[in-house]
This record gives structure tokens, sequence and C-alpha cells, in this order.
């Protein structure tokens, strides 16, 4: 036993040590890879798995309620105290009139097994009921999709905030790295009388604002990574690197094709589950009409019983006495004050509800069709803006650089001309994000 003990501790041991490593391994991820593997591990995406095996096991569960049930009992009772009943005393030999005698009928113990096979003949709501889990199971599936689709478009939004981040943060540090060699120049002339206070301050304030944003970058750069990894579904904390970089993705995503594919709104989940609710509404109706058919179930049960003084059923002597029994059950719905014909009443309600909310749901995704196809094709020409603005501001800072350096502009103009590249980089990384987003929302809608 002490063996055993510590063999099991030094599997403990060794399965905790192998997690750590698991923690602690990196992992790097491609966009693509980043979605399949969300699909598989994301917490939202496998309880919708989960959805869909209980709803097919809920499926069998009304299956199984209209097939042969079997049921076994066994009941034992011990009567420590017969009950006593009286009988008037004439009736036995010597018994004097107009009294009675306590009588003592059976024996204080008894046993009785029985075995009863139930089968339902006829019943409107168990026909309906099974028509109805095919509906379920649509809903479930649908909804394992609807899932799958928020999960790929929540990986996609989380990596392309991590590649900006991470983009900014090395922005921001070539930003930092000019901007203290401009203020070491500067400070040097200021030294030697060549330059004024001004120049020096102007270029500190603007260096602190960027250390400030840069601290920023890397704190949020941190936790988009750990959003990322809680949506693939891995520890927060989980090393992971991204094998994709933003200006490639946002290459690949410039997709127009997509603006002319035949948009089909049967394949957009939201319409999807739109009609299954109309499905299920209309075995509901069906279901509040059933309730005014008969039904039919009939049964059959076997069963034995023994009685005795003592406990003593178990002896081979012990006398069983059998017994059986089959019936059938009608039951017929006469009057229910009218109950049933406002259930079927409200099943109809519902029903053109369910309609209504139908059109609704078909116009209101074909206008997120054209609003999402706006919202790319914008987004494709702001990032073309944003790129050329870039270029420009690059090219002002860089004139202002040089007309710093010669004297011929002031700290202020130059100033102006690194804050103007600084809004200009940032633009354009998030028009890239912009870009990769608007294409998703795009495939969302189309579902492809």
């Amino acid at each position: 036993m002490r063996n055993i003990f510590v063999m099991f501790l030094a599997l403990i041991a060794l399965n905790f040590t192998y997690a750590q490593e698991q923690i602690g391994e990196t992992s790097t991820f491609s966009l693509e890879e980043a979605i399949d593997f969300a699909l598989k591990n994301n917490y939202s995406s496998i309880n919708a798995e989960r959805d869909l095996t209980d709803a097919q096991k809920q499926k069998w569960e009304v299956i199984a309620s209209g097939l042969p049930q079997i049921d076994g009992t066994v009941n034992y009772q011990n009567q420590l105290k017969q009950p006593v009943s009286l009988i008037p005393s004439e009736f036995f030999p010597g018994g004097e009139p107009g009294t009675f005698t306590p009588v003592i009928f059976g024996v204080p113990q008894q046993i009785i097994a029985t075995g009863t096979l139930k089968q339902q003949i006829f019943d409107g709501s168990y026909i309906v009921g099974v028509q109805a889990t095919k509906a379920f199971l649509r809903y479930s599936a649908y909804n394992k999709e609807k899932t799958d689709q928020d999960v790929r478009k929540a990986v996609v939004e989380a990596y392309g905030n991590v590649l900006l981040a991470q983009e900014s943060a090395d922005i921001l540090e070539r930003n930092k790295a000019t901007l203290e060699e401009n203020l070491f120049e500067t400070q040097k002339l200021f030294e030697n009388g060549l330059g004024d206070e001004e120049s020096v301050e102007q270029l500190e304030i603007t260096l602190s604002s960027i250390e400030n944003q840069l601290k920023n970058a890397i704190r949020f750069e941190k936790i988009t990574l750990q959003m990322l990894n809680l949506i693939m579904g891995i520890d927060i904390d989980a090393p992971t690197k991204l094998a994709d970089n933003l200006d490639d993705l946002t290459q690949s995503n410039m997709r127009f094709a997509l603006l002319e594919s035949n948009f089909n709104i049967e394949n957009n989940v939201d319409y999807k589950l739109a009609q299954n609710l109309n499905e299920q509404r209309f075995f509901e109706l069906k279901l509040a009409k059933s309730k005014a058919l008969p039904t039919l179930n009939a049964f059959v049960n076997y069963g034995t019983s023994a009685f005795g003084n003592n406990f003593e059923f178990f002896n081979s002597d012990q006398e069983w006495f059998e017994f059986s029994t089959f019936g059938v059950d009608l039951t017929i719905p006469i009057f229910s004050s009218l109950g049933r014909s406002s259930t079927t009443q409200r099943a109809k309600i519902a029903l053109e509800k369910a309609k209504t909310q139908l059109s609704e749901a078909e116009e209101q995704i074909r206008l997120q069709w054209e609003r999402a196809k706006s919202d790319f094709i914008f987004a494709t020409e702001e990032y073309e803006t944003a790129k050329e603005n870039l270029r420009l501001a690059e090219r002002i800072e860089n004139k202002n650089q040089i007309k710093y350096s010669e004297g011929l502009a002031s700290s202020f103009e130059l100033r102006q001309a690194q804050i103007q590249l600084y809004d200009a980089q940032q633009g354009f990384l998030q028009s890239m994000v912009d870009v990769i987003n608007r294409k998703t929302e795009l495939e969302t809608i189309i579902n492809e």
C-alpha cells in the first residue's frame, strides 16, 4: 500500500509538471489557426456543442415516451399492530346478541412484487412532439452556427487589436528615439548659447506625451493578448505569438469580389433562426389543437404476493399467489370551460407574431448587407487616404526636421509637424484594422 501511495503522488506531480509546461509553452498562431483553435476550445463554442448533443438526447427522450414502458415494484408491509374488526357476537356459537366480538383478519406480514407494461396507443400531443423535435434540433444546430460566427468575429477583432497594439508600440518606440535625439541636440545648442529654452521645453512636452502613450500601448498590448487568449479558450497568461502582421492581413482582406457576390438571405444564420421560430410556433399551435383529441393507452401487469406471521418469504416452502391484469384507458376531453380554446387562440397569435418577426428580420438583414457593403467600401477608401496622409505627414515632418536643424523653423512648428505625423501613424494603423473587421462583417452576413 505504501508503494502504491508513493506511485500515486509521483503521478500527480508528473501531471502537475506537465500542466505547468503546457501553460509555459509559447504557441504561434496565424489568424486562421487562431480561428480554428477557438472554434474547438472557446468556452461558448464548447457549450453550444453540448447544447446540440443535449437536443439530440431530448429528441430521443420525447420519442421514448411513446414506446413501451416497463415498471417494477416491490411492496413489503409488517403490521406491528394489526387492525381489529368488530363482528356481531351472534355470528359465533354461544355469542350474546347485541354484543360484538373483536376479530383480526389476515397475517401481520405480506410482500407483493408487480411488473407493469404500459403502451401508448394514441396521443395527438405525442405525434406533434416528435415532429417538433426536428425543429428543435435545427434550432440547436443554427445556434451552434451562430456561436461559431460570433467566436470567429471575436477572434478576428482581438487578433487585429493585438497587432494594432504591437505596431503602435513599435512606432512609438521609433518616435521616442527620434525625439530623444532631437532633444539631446537642442539641449546642446541651448547650453552653447545657440538655441532658446523654449525649443527644449517644446521637445520635452512632446517626449513626455510620447512616453506616456508608449507605456499605455505596452499595457494595452498585454490586455489585448489576454483577451485573445480568453476567446481562444486558453490561459490568459499563456505566452502567445502571432504569425501574421497587420499589413499582410489588410492586403489579403481587400477582397472586392465579396461585393459582387449574390446575396442569398436563406444562408444568413439570423434568418434561419427567425424561420425556425416560425416552425416552433407552428408546432405549438398543432400541440394546442391536439389537446382536444382523445388519448388511448393500454397496460398489462403481472405480480405475485406472499403472506406470513413471520418474515420467511425466502424459504422454499413459502407459498406465493400470482395475479395479472390487462386494461385500456381512454380519455376523451369534453369540456374545459373554453380553456383549450384560449390556449389555441394564443398559439395562433404567437404564430402570427413570428411571421411578422420573420418579415422584419428579412428587411433588417437586407439593410445590414447594404450597410456592411458601404462600410467595407468606406474602410478601404479610408485606408488608401490614411496611407497617403501618412506619406505626406512623413514628408512634412522630415522637412521641418531639416528646417529646424538649420534654424529656419521654430520648435513649435516642428512639434506641430510631429503631432500631425503621430496622428497619421495611428490613423493608418486603425484604418488597416477597420478593413479587416469590415470584411469580417460582410462574411458574417453572407455566412461565408
